[in-house]
Formats: C-alpha cells, sequence, structure tokens
C-alpha cells in the first residue's frame, strides 16, 4: 500500500491550490469531496436511500442532488445530519480506499475538508493543515462560493475548532500570503514527503 498524507483545512483555507500543486508535482491526488459526489450520483445506493428519506426536495430538476437544499436542512436538524452521514461515510471511505490502493507515485495525496471528524486520518500516514484565520477563511470562501457569511460561519462552527486542526496534524502550511508563498512551503514539505515514504 502506498504511504499515504492527509491533507484538510477549513473551508477557504486553500486546500485545492494545495493540492492541485501537489497533483502538478506528479502525485496522486484522492479528494474525498469529489468521491462525496461520485457515491451521491443519481442510481448510486446512497441516492437511493436520500430518495426515501427526502422525497423530490432534495433533487433538482436533472435528478442530481438539491445540495443548497439539503445543506440547509441538515445544518439545520442535527439528527438528519448524522443519518445522511451513516448512509455516504462508509460508501465515501471504500471508495478512497479502492482509489489509494491504485496509485502509482511516490506517495498520495488524501485531501479531506473532515479528515479528522470523519476518522478519515486513520487511512494516512502523516497529515498536514493547510491554515488560514478564520477572517480570511469567511472573506475567501463567500468571494469563491457566493455563500452568505452566516452560511459560512456555521459551516466553520460545525468543523473542528481551528486550535484542534493544528494540535492534531503532522505539519501546518500557513496559507495567508501569496500562493507562491503556499508553494515554496509545499516544495520544502514534498522532499520530505518523498524521504519519508521511501523508509
Amino acid at each position: 500500500m502506498v504511504w499515504v498524507l492527509g491533507l484538510t483545512g477549513g473551508i477557504g483555507s486553500g486546500k485545492t491550490a494545495a493540492s492541485d500543486y501537489f497533483a502538478k508535482l506528479g502525485i496522486c491526488v484522492v479528494d474525498a469531496d469529489v468521491v462525496a459526489r461520485e457515491v451521491v450520483e443519481p442510481g448510486e445506493p446512497a441516492w437511493l436511500a436520500i430518495r426515501d428519506r427526502f422525497g423530490a426536495d432534495a433533487f433538482l430538476a436533472d435528478q442530481s442532488l438539491n445540495r443548497a437544499w439539503l445543506r440547509q436542512k441538515v445544518f439545520a436538524e442535527p439528527g438528519e445530519r448524522i443519518w445522511l452521514e451513516q448512509q455516504t461515510h462508509p460508501r465515501i471511505r471504500e471508495r478512497i480506499i479502492e482509489q489509494l490502493s491504485k496509485a502509482t507515485s511516490a506517495y498520495a495525496v488524501l485531501v479531506s475538508p473532515l479528515l479528522f471528524e470523519s476518522g478519515q486520518s486513520a487511512l494516512t500516514q502523516h497529515t498536514l493543515l493547510i491554515d488560514v484565520p478564520e477572517p480570511v477563511q469567511i472573506e475567501r470562501a463567500s468571494q469563491r462560493d457566493q455563500n452568505n457569511e452566516e452560511q459560512i460561519r456555521r459551516i466553520i462552527a460545525a468543523q473542528m475548532s481551528r486550535a484542534d486542526k493544528q494540535a492534531k496534524a503532522n505539519d501546518v502550511a500557513d496559507n495567508s500570503g501569496t500562493l507562491a508563498h503556499l508553494h515554496q512551503q509545499l516544495d520544502q514539505l514534498h522532499q520530505r514527503y518523498l524521504t519519508l515514504a521511501a523508509s
């Protein structure tokens, strides 16, 4: 099995900028968010379970998930969020393991916003947190997703605290500066990860 780096960070922290950079370096990247979308595609078992529980409201005209509706529903009712996670998390985990096992690069990166919360960190040998202060998170996420500030604050509140993530992560990269500064840190970390993976 390939050596796996778990990459995480809160909303708007720059996980994608970091994982794109690792991909450019030839490293296999498995993105838990992408896998999470795959397991709820029309006809998939999790999609069928969601349809049975929530009915037509949970879907758009093309039968894909109405994510905005579902997000509001599960953040307003914690019991529904737990139910949804029970439908999706085991299926996501299974597919992540399958994709990581096919990696042919020197090491692989598992990108997950909920790396620690979901227990996906157990699939990794080492973890890296892409870290920015909360005001930066809110500013970047609202520019990117057209989400309102209140919704972004709710998402941040539902995730593990920044301090807890910092304490759990093996490495922390500061992404409050320029992209070049982030890449510089990632270059150094990449050299270390090559060594760790080889040993």
